[in-house]
């Protein structure tokens, strides 16, 4: 399982529900790197969303049961989504959001595709600062872009240490 995400420079993700910045570019890699796989999505993020992800298996993490939406699957609990995605291959599963469903499958993740975005808008949410977590380490870096004058890197990060 892997993760995608796109982060300010403070590490921040979103502010009241939603991405802070949006560049195009970035869109078009999410497309790229996910298509064809699976993505995993917590429910607000996916009601933020509004409609399953076109040429992927959307799950959907959620406490809340009686969820139920049409083109996706719904589980609820880490156990289920493990059994859910036990057949797909690993390297085409994507963590997709939001800020609570990154954290408690971040630790499930070996590699994590990061945009990072030099700018720092407000954020009330957060991803994990790969560079100051001793498991994980920089495996790829695509150079610098810009977008609307805003830096930005594709950066990978793989796990180092236990899974």
């Amino acid at each position: 399982m892997n993760v995608i995400v796109a982060v300010n420079s403070d590490w921040g993700i979103g502010c009241g529900g939603t991405q802070s910045i949006v560049i195009p570019e970035d869109r078009r890699y999410f497309k790229t790197i996910t298509e064809g796989g699976v993505v995993i999505v917590g429910r607000k993020t996916f009601e933020e969303i509004g409609r399953p992800l076109p040429n992927r298996k959307n799950i959907i993490l959620t406490r809340s049961t009686g969820f139920k939406a049409d083109g996706v699957v719904t589980v609820n609990s880490v156990e289920e989504l493990l059994s859910e995605i036990s057949h797909d291959d690993p390297d085409k599963v994507f963590v997709i959001g939001g800020g609570d469903i990154y954290k408690l499958l971040l630790p499930l993740c070996l590699y994590a595709y990061v945009t990072k975005l030099e700018t720092a808008p407000v954020s009330d949410t957060f991803f994990p600062h790969l560079d100051k977590m001793p498991d994980w380490s920089v495996c790829g870096n695509d150079g610098t872009n810009i977008h609307d004058g805003i830096k930005y890197s594709f950066v990978r990060y793989k796990r180092t240490g236990a899974l």
